[in-house]
């Protein structure tokens, strides 16, 4: 369970771990790829075969559009959140706490949310298109 996870984390017999950190950064780059996060550059082909993920959408607009969006940005959350939950556990409520608990909470998580997004978009602003050799 997640939350066993979370709680297991968050204890102080884990310490800094090398191990801890090697899954974080695969998590990302998991994260980053499977949501087509990392630009990719191929100048040998035509610029519509580097567009996958925008050449599926091409053909919405309105409603259909602003759901594959959503879709998403939700893929999206769930990626950062599990990151955040799971390596970065402070302020974690645990179950039978007070409501002034959960508020602590639920900010400290928004906090967190709002870090890992300003830090995604410096990466994205950072790195230009990657080649398309140098992706594996």
């Amino acid at each position: 369970q997640l939350s066993t996870v979370a709680t297991f984390m968050a204890s102080s017999e884990v310490g800094l771990r090398v191990s801890l950190g090697m899954a974080m950064i695969a998590l990302i780059m998991v994260a980053l790829a499977e949501n087509a996060r990392i630009p990719i550059d191929n100048p040998a082909t035509h610029l519509e075969l580097t567009m996958v993920h925008e050449a599926m959408i091409l053909e919405y607009s309105g409603r259909h559009l602003a759901m594959i969006e959503f879709g998403a940005f939700l893929k999206l959350q769930l990626y950062v959140s599990l990151i955040i939950c799971v390596f970065f556990p402070w302020q974690i409520t645990t179950e039978g706490a007070g409501p002034l608990s959960y508020l602590v909470s639920v900010a400290a998580y928004i906090l967190k949310l709002v870090i890992a997004s300003f830090l995604l978009a410096m990466f994205e602003t950072a790195t230009a298109k990657v080649r398309v050799f140098r992706v594996p």
